[in-house]
């Protein structure tokens, strides 16, 4: 987890969520419950695999998700929400919402 020091409360939270698609794959998790690399990749197609990798790991380095690798042929990974990610559920809902509300007809 991340150990930097930050100047209030509002940049230690936005450190956690920011990120070109951190929001975003938190968000399909929270809807889907369990995704694999190349559902989330369906659901965001401008991340390439390497950025989607990138932010998968971050997230996973800061507790929020979990990453279960199953031992087959051919190899299969699963993500899900930690009890931390699943603590921001509100959070990413709330911005679903306003999104919804207030950005209508730009999805």
């Amino acid at each position: 987890m991340n150990e930097k020091k930050y100047n209030c409360p509002v940049e230690a939270a936005l450190s956690q969520l920011g990120g070109k698609y951190k929001a975003i794959i938190l968000y399909y998790l929270m809807t889907e419950s369990v995704l694999r690399f190349s559902q989330l990749q369906r659901h965001i197609p401008r991340a390439t695999a390497k950025m989607l990798t990138q932010q998968l790991r971050e997230l996973e380095g800061d507790g929020l998700i979990h990453r279960t690798v199953y031992p087959v042929v051919p190899p299969k990974t699963e993500y899900t929400l930690t009890d931390r990610g699943e603590s921001l559920r509100p959070i990413i809902m709330a911005i679903c919402n306003w999104g919804r509300e207030y950005m209508a007809g730009t999805f």
